[in-house]
């Protein structure tokens, strides 16, 4: 019995020996494994097309790199000083087109605290651009007037009242870097063809009706982003001069209003795409815009219906894809 007993311990202790080895070797193995891939990856990076985006995004050195901040404003000085100040902390910052259609021309107080706020933010050899584009007549068309000497493909159109951290807007402009045709913004807006009743009572058909925030919020659907705050490349300052519709360039210079949405229809004209939207925290500093006037939707919807009739067809994309920073949050 003792020997009986003494050989099935034995056989037990062997048993578990062979399984702890067995263990072993696939732990070591796998580790093995995970190494020859890394391995693999560093160096067929280059042949497979991977790059190091962190390297690629935090590099705005050299050239064509940066972007150029292009901020619409009037007769709002401070709000004016209060968002360069902020802006000239972004380390992507190239240049400063301030977009200036008032009677008057800027201050010399105004021009002399903006340079120095440009100059106390150019460090690390980094130069700051300062320019006031001066515009004779008062029209909304001026915000995207053609500018020749950009030094940087990327521009970032602003409102002087929107503040946006550097984070949040480093994080754009490496979404804009991954598609540079593509409008990339933090303002999203939607149409959608009216089949309301009384709409098709009348025998019409195809009309279109702009939906503001809340209609995206509902629907998790947009089909551009706003220029009161996005990326886009220069060459589209150009088309907007020179190429699109002069129907549309009159019906925004009339009505004072549409030329975000005028911008949004020639780039999905351009591209057949989407624009993209990033999801970023928005600081409005001014007072309420004409967004809130009663009204707002009915005109904005002409204004898609005029630049459709224009166009000879419907150019937006309708998309409910959403740029969002996952280093910086817990739950996408």
């Amino acid at each position: 019995m003792r020997g009986s007993l003494l050989g099935r311990r034995t056989a037990t202790r062997l048993r578990q020996v062979a399984i702890s080895a067995v263990g072993s070797a696939k732990i070591k193995l796998l580790l093995c494994c995970c190494v020859v891939f890394a391995l693999f990856a560093t160096r067929t990076a280059p042949f497979m097309g991977w790059t190091d985006q962190t390297a690629s995004i935090n590099s705005f050195t050299g050239p064509r790199r940066g972007y150029a901040l292009l901020i619409n404003t009037w007769k709002r000085n401070d709000l004016l000083k209060q968002s360069i100040s902020h802006y000239t902390s972004c380390r992507g910052l190239d240049s400063i087109r301030i977009v200036w259609s008032e009677p008057n021309l800027p201050s010399d107080n105004l021009v002399k605290f903006l340079t120095h706020v440009v100059q106390s933010k150019s460090r690390d050899g980094r130069q700051i651009e300062l320019k006031f584009d001066i515009h004779k007549e008062d029209s909304l068309n001026n915000r995207f007037k053609e500018i020749k000497d950009l030094r940087t493909d990327a521009v970032l159109s602003i409102d002087d009242d929107i503040i946006f951290p550097c984070s949040t807007v480093e994080f754009a402009f490496s979404v804009w870097r991954t598609a540079p045709n593509a409008m990339v913004g933090w303002v999203p807006r939607m149409h959608w063809i009216d089949k309301s009743e009384t709409f098709m009572q009348n025998g019409n058909s195809g009309r279109y009706i702009y939906g503001g925030w809340w209609s995206v919020w509902w629907t998790g659907t947009y089909s551009m982003v706003l220029s009161k705050a996005a990326f886009f490349h220069k060459k589209y300052l150009s088309l907007y001069t020179n190429e699109m519709p002069a129907s549309i360039r009159e019906y925004v210079a009339k009505n004072r209003n549409c030329e975000d949405i005028a911008m949004s229809f020639l780039v999905a004209n351009a591209t057949g795409a989407p624009s993209v939207w990033v999801k970023g925290k928005i600081f409005e500093i001014g007072s309420t815009g004409i967004s809130s006037l009663g009204g707002h939707i009915e005109r904005r919807s002409e204004c898609v219906n005029r630049f459709v009739a224009a166009y000879g067809r419907m150019p937006l994309v309708s998309t409910s894809l959403k740029a969002v920073d996952s280093r910086n949050i817990w739950f996408w």
